[in-house]
């Protein structure tokens, strides 16, 4: 007679490490609105692309990575700032042994068909979009995340595809989508690849906010080993 095996529990699986990605909606005032989005047109001037066409024009190529000090922006770069702290304080960092600052700031503006490529920011430590435009419906062009290492896949390679056995699952997945939305500001670790997808609305321009800050310790401290000193202490050479 064969020997009786006790009834298995259902397996559940848990999801570990994950990465932080932050959203809040702001709720711009439309004449502010109205005149940010007058001073984009006029930074970008003549420009359409980067300088490829298929691309969106990207204000870091051409000059404008400063928009944090225009008087247009400041005001929301402050509140985005302020969101940056939030966003920290919920990672469990310590608002008194770090400082966060601003590195660079640009307008991006897609035209119908233009894309941002794959890439990351390997000279920030956070970087983030805001939207002036966008309906929620991705039409405009999604924000599209890409995993660092795929673990779960087992054999690399097997999420790509091609003919391989393993099915599309939440486990391993290979992107993940954020539809621009007028308002919307998203913040992520700066290391994450992300690109952003064709604008397929003829009508309407996909324009964002894209800023990128730095970690420091902050003025007078001595500086933790992984974490650089404060600015006010770098001699130039």
């Amino acid at each position: 007679m064969p020997a009786r095996t006790a009834a298995a529990s259902p397996l559940h699986i848990q999801s570990l490490f994950p990465v932080a990605l932050a959203q809040a909606q702001l709720h711009p005032d439309p004449m502010d609105l109205a005149i940010q989005l007058q001073a984009l047109h006029h930074l970008r001037g003549e420009g359409c692309s980067n300088p490829d066409p298929g691309c969106a024009w990207t204000g870091d190529l051409h000059g404008v990575w400063q928009l944090h000090t225009h008087p247009s922006f400041s005001p929301l770069a402050g509140e985005l700032s302020r969101l940056g702290h939030a966003f920290l304080d919920q990672l469990g960092f310590q608002r008194d042994r770090v400082s966060l600052h601003i590195q660079r700031c640009w307008p991006v503006i897609s035209e119908a068909d233009q894309v941002v490529g794959r890439h990351y920011h390997p000279n920030a430590h956070l970087s983030g979009v805001y939207y002036f435009t966008g309906d929620g419906s991705g039409r405009q062009g999604c924000l599209r995340l890409f995993p660092s290492r795929q673990v779960n896949e087992l054999v690399p390679g097997m999420a790509v595809g091609h003919d391989g056995p393993l099915l599309s699952s939440p486990w391993c997945a290979g992107h993940w989508d954020l539809p621009p939305r007028a308002g919307l500001f998203v913040l992520f670790p700066s290391c994450l690849e992300h690109a952003v997808l064709p604008n397929q609305d003829p009508d309407a321009l996909r324009c964002s906010l894209s800023i990128d800050f730095v970690l420091t310790a902050p003025p007078g401290q001595h500086p933790p080993e992984y974490l650089a000193p404060h600015p006010s202490a770098w001699q130039a050479c």
